[in-house]
């Protein structure tokens, strides 16, 4: 089966510093111990979990890396994936709000594989998603919208994670900025499968769906001490496809996060099997095409 993977982490511990990854004690993690995690990662890995599958091309987001030096990942990466037996390309590290994001973004401009940008923003619980609204480092700060803005001269899009309750400060970005294409990471964060918390979900989905500038990954879908199954996440990925349609909506296997909640082939054909009742082009462009396109390769 083709599969152009949208989303996929590299890290090398021994030699590189990813706060999150080195440092102790474990931070908050929305799969909870994360800890088996904390190994290399390369791309001999990448190649044995991806063995049965055919990999036209995949995309490296970046990992958390030590932000004092983002520009070092873009080298790195520059470097190891041309071990890869598909093309790579990057969306690098860039902190919006900082001072010097716009010598970041030259300095990332300088590597050809680098498509994107991104940085999660400041986000809160859920009951206080109101109050939160203006916080410095979130997507209302004047000076992280300073930073979003420069994305457009650099043809770059970027790539947001965050839990869907800030998707109405979402919409509104992507409102004020039409010619940045943003993607949503993770379906958006959905929380539980309870009736009311899909609704809930859907409703915040849909705001930012309306732009046509915003595209979502249907990825990172695992939730805390349970395997990954077709019935938890069937609701999901069809509700997101209906709302965003089928050229705006691309598969990903977040690896090795999601090794936290299966394997690569459970994931991967798991998703096969959800949308295995669309036409065979509609399944092409939820594997690879779309992703080909939204992230550039040809």
């Amino acid at each position: 089966m083709k599969f152009l993977d949208a989303h996929h982490h590299f890290w090398n511990l021994d030699r590189n510093y990813h706060p999150w990854l080195c440092d102790a004690p474990l931070i908050p993690f929305r799969y909870g111990d994360y800890s088996q995690l904390k190994n290399n990662y390369l791309t001999s890995d990448y190649a044995k979990d991806t063995a049965e599958l055919d990999i036209i091309g995949s995309v490296h987001i970046e990992a958390e890396w030590d932000s004092d030096d983002p520009l070092a990942e873009s080298r790195w990466l520059s470097s190891l994936t041309n071990s890869c037996n598909h093309p790579v390309v990057f969306v690098a590290q860039a902190r919006l709000d900082r001072s010097d994001v716009e010598d970041i973004l030259i300095g990332h401009s300088q590597f050809e594989q680098v498509r994107g940008i991104r940085h999660k923003p400041k986000s809160s619980t859920k009951e206080t998603a109101a109050q939160h609204r203006g916080v410095s480092g979130s997507m209302d700060d004047p000076e992280w919208r300073d930073g979003y803005a420069l994305l457009e001269r650099f043809g770059y899009s970027f790539d947001l994670q965050i839990p869907y309750w800030h998707l109405d400060q979402a919409a509104e970005l992507a409102s004020d900025f039409p010619n940045i294409q943003m993607i949503i990471n993770h379906a958006g964060l959905p929380i539980g499968r309870s009736d009311s918390s899909i609704r809930e979900w859907r409703k915040a989905i849909k705001q930012v769906a309306d732009h046509h500038n915003v595209t979502v990954k249907l990825s990172g879908l695992g939730q805390p001490n349970q395997p990954w199954s077709v019935q938890s996440n069937r609701e999901v990925v069809l509700s997101a496809i209906d709302i965003f349609g089928t050229d705006r909506c691309m598969f990903a296997s977040n690896f090795p996060v999601d090794r936290l909640c299966a394997d690569f082939n459970r994931i991967v054909f798991g998703y096969r099997e959800i949308v295995d009742h669309l036409p065979d082009d509609i399944i092409d462009n939820l594997f690879y095409k779309n992703a080909a396109r939204i992230y550039r390769f040809t």
